[in-house]
């Protein structure tokens, strides 16, 4: 798969992250009875499984530039892509966020995310939550003991109860691109900096405390010689017996 294709897999898997994600929490933000903050935060879970499964053995399904930098941080994806991942991330924030500041005119606030109390509380909460979105998503995406088939639900499911929990404290962003592409059609910059040091200090934390744990727990020889970021692997059966595995691999 060439790079060119994974750069368009990715600008539209974050369009429709920020667009579900985001558009939800707008609407919510004008009236409850439309949509309600649990509901938001399941479609944010949702979007994210669908999109997993969908360009996950494309690009790998980062959609979000803290994830793509934490999994070149323990060498689970080159470096040189970091940069054309993480703009291909933010272009699919920004086309989405515009295209629902149209949709929802008038309401000025497209999803922007800002503390509901001081900085430092909504900044040790994204770097909690993000930590432990991370983790999940370190384990079932990239340690070959893991069920491969689950990673979609099983990160879908870390977004979703995460969000539930700080969404009150900091709006749960997670994304540094999340965050930035409703910020720039909204022009709402408040504490801005506390959703790119929070994320992105999360993520690097997660990776690498799982990749401590499976370190420490494997003899070295049993540890793969190449790892991905993100795999979803089928298993394929002939008159009843498992004939191998094939996995999806992002480079």
């Amino acid at each position: 798969m060439t790079v060119g294709w994974q750069v368009v897999a990715e600008i539209i898997a974050t369009y429709l992250l920020v667009f579900v994600t985001c558009g939800s929490a707008a609407l919510n933000s004008s009236d409850e009875h439309r949509v309600s903050k649990l509901g938001a935060s399941i479609a944010s879970g949702l979007i994210v499984t669908v999109m997993i499964y969908a360009v996950g053995h494309i690009s790998g399904a980062h959609m979000n530039p803290a994830v793509t930098l934490a999994f070149a941080a323990v060498r689970h994806f080159p470096w040189k892509q970091v940069p054309i991942y993480a703009a291909a991330q933010l272009t699919g924030s920004i086309c989405a966020s515009f295209t629902l500041a149209e949709l929802l005119h008038p309401i000025k606030n497209i999803g922007t995310t800002s503390p509901s109390g001081t900085v430092l509380q909504a900044l040790i909460m994204e770097i909690a939550v993000t930590f432990s979105m991370m983790f999940i998503t370190s384990a079932v995406a990239t340690d070959t003991k893991a069920i491969g088939e689950l990673a979609g639900i099983a990160v879908g499911s870390a977004v979703c109860i995460t969000s539930i929990l700080a969404g009150p404290v900091s709006g749960g962003s997670m994304n540094p691109a999340r965050t930035l592409g409703p910020a720039i059609a909204s022009s709402c910059y408040k504490a801005i900096w506390v959703y790119v040091v929070g994320p992105i200090t999360g993520t690097l934390l997660g990776a690498w405390s799982y990749n401590l744990i499976r370190v420490t727990d494997r003899p070295v020889h049993e540890l793969p010689s190449r790892s991905v970021s993100l795999k979803l692997r089928r298993m394929m059966s002939n008159d009843g017996h498992v004939s191998g595995k094939e996995s999806l691999d992002s480079v």
